[in-house]
């Protein structure tokens, strides 16, 4: 496999071994994790595999009488308001088997329990399987608690996002101010350039470890040594982790592929990132419709015009584009090609456009939905 092919490959291997555990089970998913889901497959996806019933990580869901088997997939510490939630979930449920997947290492668990010191096998994962069975009642029960980086969405073959940290903010003149109010008894930071990650918040330094380590899973599953290159603060920190990161070091040494990877603080160029002058038709969609809830890197499509329905101020108007073969070639192509080449491809050819009476047709309805879910003006389909 090439190193292209196996980056565009690796956020569907990871949900690959979620998926493997999820046969029979209800499965509890939180925001961060269902976004990377909705761009690996979708809910399809889990039902393919088995799953009984999914639904959202809340402590206001359970699992039924006869659903014995949960798996959890959380974007955060197994500890605080996450142990909570499981644990209602649990307390509410009739479970005798819970899996847990998380998408931060246990290294970065050890990190925040205050252990500086790496310890043989997941000792804070075997902890927390404990707490599992005492929730479920029976110590015989059976718990498994394990790391999946699913963090990653590839939203078409020349990109990849990760929705998980799209709240992760680069560092900003007033953060350095916030930084040296809390070190009274220290030498004081002159510039943002000169802070360190310890000086950081435990949040901010967590975030910015996880960051580290799935970008280290990805060049460990495609065997890949990087070269680093950062510009900015933040963007500095993130380089140093990666490059100090434990597992990368003995990476480096054997992988047979190598890649250059940049690291940017977007605050460097405010007027590039605010800016709505692209030419690119996906930049226009993404600006001018509402995004999905809870969602960062998808929008919602109004689909009212093609029914007979009125519209009111409570109606929901809104779906979720489509997963199919045809619309995802013609998501990529409508990232890659300027507005002027793609406009055609937007639209259906005049050759099949449809009237108000055949658009009643079930076939015709089949027909052109999936191609009209990445248009942002529908009624151009007619």
């Amino acid at each position: 496999m090439l190193p292209t092919e196996g980056f565009t490959c690796f956020p569907g291997q990871m949900w690959d071994r979620v998926l493997s555990k999820v046969k029979k089970a209800v499965v509890f998913i939180d925001d961060k994790c269902a976004e990377s889901l909705h761009w690996n497959g979708g809910a399809t996806r889990v039902f393919e595999a088995g799953a009984r019933n999914l639904k959202q990580f809340s402590s206001f869901e359970a699992g039924g009488e006869n659903e014995p088997k949960a798996v959890f997939v959380v974007s955060t510490l197994l500890k605080g308001i996450t142990a909570d939630i499981i644990q209602d979930i649990v307390g509410l449920s009739h479970f005798q088997y819970c899996v847990v997947f998380t998408t931060v290492a246990h290294s970065i668990h050890l990190l925040a329990n205050n252990v500086t010191v790496e310890l043989e096998g997941n000792p804070v994962f075997e902890q927390f399987e404990d707490k599992l069975c005492e929730w479920m009642g029976d110590v015989n029960y059976t718990a498994e608690v394990m790391h999946a980086p699913v963090v990653f969405a590839l939203v078409s073959p020349q990109l990849l996002l990760a929705p998980t940290f799209a709240h992760l903010f680069p560092l900003l003149p007033r953060d350095l101010e916030t930084i040296n109010i809390k070190r009274p008894e220290k030498k004081r930071f002159g510039c943002l350039t000169d802070v360190d990650l310890r000086s950081l918040t435990p949040e901010l330094q967590i975030e910015i470890k996880s960051l580290a380590s799935a970008v280290n899973s990805m060049f460990e599953s495609t065997s890949t040594r990087e070269e680093s290159f950062a510009l900015g603060p933040m963007s500095r920190l993130i380089a140093g982790e990666l490059a100090n990161h434990p597992q990368a070091k003995n990476r480096r040494k054997t992988a047979p592929n190598k890649a250059s990877i940049v690291f940017i603080d977007r605050t460097l160029d405010l007027t590039g990132a605010a800016g709505h002058h692209g030419d690119s038709l996906v930049e226009k969609i993404l600006t001018v419709l509402q995004p999905l809830p809870g969602h960062t890197t998808d929008v919602q499509v109004d689909m009212l015009e093609l029914t007979n329905l009125q519209r009111t101020p409570d109606s929901q108007t809104t779906l979720a584009p489509g997963s199919s073969n045809i619309s995802y070639l013609l998501y990529n192509k409508v990232c890659n090609v300027a507005v002027k080449e793609n406009i055609f491809s937007v639209n259906l050819p005049g050759k099949i456009r449809v009237n108000n009476i055949q658009l009643k047709s079930e076939v015709y309805i089949q027909f052109i939905k999936i191609p009209c879910l990445r248009s942002v003006r529908i009624t151009t389909l007619f």
